[in-house]
């Protein structure tokens, strides 16, 4: 039968799997798979499984038990393995590449940074204030002048000064928490944000970076929503 992966651990874990329903319309009892140094945590499956807010929830309990009692690596949500061999031989011909990524991320969890512009109007009000070349644009457009490529022009000057202003702010929040990350992994920017940050960081560190993360959402203005979040299962740091 077709087995739900959830994540892998190394032989050290206790896999306490008591109580817990996994993904599907009837789960099964979770179980592990063994070969060698190596589990990987299952539940059979005989169904397609959709990203249902009930499964996305059983999928992410399993890996936040598991988390808390030593370094797993997450699979993403779906992945099935069509029988147990399968697993079997994934696990003994990934060994060396598994076990090294369990050893890099032991006792960290992931924390994710997101930063958007959710009001723009500080951040134009603060470019026709900085910017002579747009207030003069500005000031022309309201008074009137008839040149039918001032609106376009006013707009690509405003544009690009958003983005350098929005991709400076960026770089500085990396800058600002990257000494509390053993790694990080930086996604580029997207049309819902200009910043996009997981950050691996070491158990020992999360209060630090608790008191960095709400130290810069006191310092940061301008209309921007910056959210963070974590403890984590590190499903960044895991190929």
């Amino acid at each position: 039968m077709a087995l739900y992966v959830y994540s892998i651990a190394g032989k050290g874990h206790s896999l306490r799997l008591d109580g817990l329903t996994g993904v599907g319309a009837e789960p099964s009892p979770l179980r592990s798979v063994t070969s060698g140094e190596l589990s990987a945590i299952v539940g059979e499956i005989s169904e397609d499984i959709r990203p249902k807010r009930r499964d996305l929830s059983a999928h992410q309990e399993v890996q936040e038990r598991l988390m808390a009692d030593g370094a797993i690596l997450p699979l993403q949500f779906g992945y099935i393995a069509p029988d147990e061999d399968a697993v079997l031989r994934a696990l003994e011909e990934n060994t060396g590449a598994y076990l090294d990524a369990l050893a890099r991320i032991e006792g960290c969890a992931e924390h994710h940074v997101r930063a958007s512009q959710a009001d723009e109007e500080p951040l134009l009000r603060q470019i026709l204030e900085d910017s002579p070349e747009a207030r003069d644009l500005n000031d022309r457009i309201r008074s009137g002048d008839p040149d039918p490529h001032l609106p376009m022009t006013l707009g690509e000057l405003v544009a690009r000064e958003v983005e350098v202003r929005q991709q400076t702010l960026a770089d500085g929040l990396v800058q600002a928490l990257l000494p509390f990350a053993r790694e990080h992994v930086s996604r580029p920017p997207s049309a819902s944000a200009f910043l996009n940050l997981s950050l691996l960081v070491p158990d020992e560190r999360k209060d630090d970076l608790l008191k960095a993360e709400s130290n810069l959402a006191r310092e940061i203005d301008g209309g921007v929503d910056l959210r963070f979040s974590g403890p984590l299962p590190p499903y960044s740091f895991v190929t």
